[in-house]
């Protein structure tokens, strides 16, 4: 595929996961290839991920459509965006939640901090956010969220550190193995789990120790 176009008709008509008007918006004013290195700019429209170093990637585009119609961002909404990475996923989301929302992209790899950074600047996004974050998972700071992002996937469980900064009646989107979950935080606390099996993901990784998360399964 050779342009935005041509990709967006592939993720309407042939896999048939884009519906969502507004996420549709947002991939028609965000450009994957501000978000993609240099030599692999050529492949920017394709669909599947691409290397941006240190062992990590930028998603596959039908992946990232699938799980923000899971996510179904709202205008106004604050979210925060786990493993941000080249920053395309956290530009999508400051589009959809528009000026009066926010979002916090939080990375461990000190270079994509910076390569996040320069590639949502191409982007005047007045409270989009791109955090190096060490000794946590999530942002407690700014919690609770109405929306979560994770762009890498869980050994096990979902860590409960995360899922206690979803608001009441937040939706997180996360892979856990090689699924997709999307869990729900219901009025009475208690969490409405929906599983979507058959992906791929890079591993999570702690921030602390810089090894990966293994949760009690």
């Amino acid at each position: 595929m050779n342009s935005r176009e041509d990709l967006l008709k592939h993720l309407e008509n042939n896999t048939g996961v884009l519906k969502n008007p507004e996420i549709k918006k947002a991939f028609e004013k965000i450009d994957r290839a501000d978000f993609i290195k240099e030599e692999y700019r050529i492949e920017a429209y394709e669909d599947y991920p691409l290397p941006i170093g240190h062992g990590q990637t930028i998603s596959q585009p039908t992946t990232v459509v699938f799980m923000l119609e899971l996510l179904n961002p709202q205008r106004g909404d604050k979210i925060l965006d786990v493993g941000s990475g080249s920053g395309w996923t956290t530009a999508l989301l400051s589009q959809i939640v528009g000026p009066g929302g926010e979002v916090f992209g939080v990375e461990i790899v000190p270079e994509l901090i910076d390569f996040g950074r320069t590639n949502l600047a191409k982007y005047n996004f007045k409270k989009s956010h791109i955090i190096n974050v060490i000794e946590e998972i999530g942002l407690r700071k700014h919690a609770p969220y109405k929306r979560i992002l994770v762009s890498a996937s869980f050994e096990g469980e979902i860590p409960k550190e995360l899922l206690e900064q979803l608001d009441i009646g937040g939706i997180m989107v996360a892979p856990v193995l090689n699924s997709i979950f999307r869990v729900k935080k219901l009025s009475n606390g208690k969490l409405e789990k929906k599983e979507y099996p058959g992906f791929s993901f890079v591993p999570f990784v702690n921030q602390e120790n810089n090894k990966t998360i293994k949760q009690p399964r």
